[in-house]
């Protein structure tokens, strides 16, 4: 039964990976679950609880692409964009720098995804405009791609695989900030600085802004964006609402979507169903399709192996399980995408013994792993699969071997230094 779980599971990867004639990653996730059911590796009693578990990060997800394709059709990131590149005043230092704030703000506020969907193709049309050639544009691109992963920490909207880290182990959106906004200013450090020194003989060190519209020329609609300023604000305090009155992160979200889309079609800045319709639903049938086959592998009892070797890391103290941990969920995400890494890892961690200080350093440090080791490869993430396909349909074509190239050389320190930095913070906290 053991080889059988995996066999489906590899499959299931294989393809939605590969996406063979553009077939939906949803339908694969799907089919590898209908395998599951059939050769009876899974039961519907599986099915039921993995939906208990995902619906509300999948419904989150879904809701914050909705108003952040909004935000970007009334010109709210391109207006951010220009303001950061016209406060650089044409020093190309200081505006690298801003793409990777900027990115960074994206990622915590708008989910890793967003950032890479909607920032890359912003800050691409930019350096086209101020005429930079091949080889000073890839130094922006790649910032606006890697730091969408690496700083999608701070929030449990930040990053689909919080959410679900989150709702398997009840974690509050206020408990979950005050453990991981520190690590995440650690990891923004650490990742402008290697994006820096990795790059800083490609970054041009001056450039024309003249050459830029003004910020208020990208504003679509005024009154509208004027409003979505209160209504992120509201988001925001909703947010920090779910924990005090236990209510799911996605009804917020979901609220705040439906808001949006009702102004938008009040100012006719949108089509609420055209936008709807073009809302990532397969990642609603991905994510409870790929944690079915997910559960296979925990009913064959390989999760039970992960876990002892998690738990067996955790006898050389504090440091030694948090950076094992992290470092397991960086690996295993970076070679099978980090959606089925973390909850395999979730429920690996589920299985030890770890209490106290000790269960929460392995619980964030899955998460950060889970979050930063997809940089390493081009199949890690949803947002790396999301970022190449922009730049594709934008004529950037980034080969694998320099990918990997790039994403290692970065990666690996980055992922160091923020484990180190949950170490640190949990030792002041607790």
């Amino acid at each position: 039964m053991a080889y059988l779980a995996v066999l489906i599971f590899l499959l299931t990867l294989v393809f939605v990976i590969w996406q063979p004639k553009g077939l939906s990653i949803g339908w694969s996730a799907l089919g590898g679950a209908v395998l599951a059911l059939l050769f009876r590796v899974v039961t519907l009693h599986d099915v039921v609880e993995v939906t208990q578990i995902v619906w509300d990060a999948t419904l989150t997800f879904v809701a914050i692409i909705i108003y952040s394709t909004i935000l970007d059709k009334i010109g709210f990131f391109e207006w951010a964009a220009l303001k950061m590149a016209h406060a650089a005043r044409g020093n190309g230092r200081r505006v690298f720098f801003y793409v990777t704030l900027l990115g960074a703000m994206v990622s915590a506020f708008f989910a890793n995804d967003g950032a890479a969907l909607i920032l890359t193709p912003i800050v691409l049309e930019k350096v086209r405009v101020l005429k930079f050639d091949a080889k000073r544009m890839i130094p922006f691109i790649m910032a606006s791609g890697f730091i969408a992963d690496t700083t999608s920490l701070p929030l449990i909207v930040s990053n689909l695989v919080n959410i679900v880290s989150a709702d398997f182990f009840h974690i509050g959106f206020i408990d979950y900030a005050l453990h991981m906004i520190v690590p995440d200013l650690v990891s923004f450090a650490a990742s402008a600085a290697m994006l820096y020194l990795f790059f800083w003989r490609d970054i041009p060190k001056v450039y024309d802004p003249n050459q830029l519209s003004e910020p208020k020329e990208a504003v679509v609609h005024d009154g509208m964006f004027r409003l979505s300023w209160f209504l992120l604000a509201a988001l925001l305090l909703g947010f920090i609402g779910t924990q005090l009155l236990h209510i799911p992160v996605s009804l917020v979200a979901g609220i705040i979507a439906i808001v949006f889309l009702w102004v938008g079609a009040k100012t006719r800045v949108i089509r609420p169903w055209q936008v709807i319709k073009e809302a990532p639903w397969a990642i609603v049938v991905f994510s409870i399709g790929m944690y079915v086959v997910v559960y296979g592998l925990r009913d064959a009892g390989l999760t039970n192996v992960l876990g002892r070797l998690i738990e067996g890391s955790t006898h050389g103290g504090l440091y030694a399980g948090t950076l094992a941990t992290g470092f397991i969920a960086a690996i295993l995400s970076s070679i099978m995408n980090n959606m089925p890494t973390v909850m395999i890892d979730a429920l690996a961690i589920h299985s030890t013994q770890a209490t106290g200080v000790m269960h929460e350093a392995l619980v964030y440090a899955n998460i950060i792993g889970s979050d930063l080791g997809p940089k390493i490869t081009p199949i890690g993430s949803l947002a790396t699969l999301l970022w190449l396909h922009v730049l594709g349909k934008k004529g950037i074509q980034i080969t694998w071997g320099r990918y990997f190239k790039t994403g290692i050389v970065l990666t690996i320190p980055v992922l160091f230094v923020t484990l180190s930095g949950l170490v640190l913070w949990l030792s002041i906290t607790h």
